[in-house]
């Protein structure tokens, strides 16, 4: 697979969940997301309507904050902090995304509560350097 199509792919992702989940642009994250997208998720109803749906309904002060970014071929993975969208804890996702003629066709996700100093075993923040701090 040609490189500069693997910049694109994650160039897109990141920029299509800049807007969605960040801007809250829906009329313009309509054009990252396809309207036959496929959803792989246990906290998501289908399609692009459910995300959505799902991101209308969680607070404004929802935050994503991508990290590691990897493609290989269509997909695209990004290693990310969900934060302020109402749980007691921020959640530490691995999203997969599938992109085809340069749209979001398709996602799986792997979503874990984000573990304190305290709570983690290994020592080690499951994202970024610091450990969060929860009030």
């Amino acid at each position: 697979m040609n490189q500069s199509i693997q910049a694109r792919n994650k160039a897109l992702v990141l920029e299509a969940f800049e807007t969605l989940f960040n801007k809250r642009d829906y009329a313009r994250a309509e054009r990252y997301w396809s309207p036959n997208y496929i959803q792989h998720s246990a906290h998501i109803a289908p399609g692009r309507d459910g995300l959505f749906n799902l991101i209308k309904s969680l607070p404004p002060t929802l935050k994503y904050e991508p990290g590691v970014i990897v493609a290989e071929g269509d997909l695209v993975i990004v290693h990310g902090r969900f934060s302020g969208f109402g749980a007691p804890v921020n959640w530490i996702a691995a999203d997969i995304v599938r992109v085809k003629d340069g749209v979001l066709v398709e996602h799986w996700d792997v979503i874990q509560d984000e573990a304190t100093q305290e709570q983690s075993k290994s020592g080690n923040p499951m994202f970024g350097d610091t450990f969060p701090v929860y009030a």
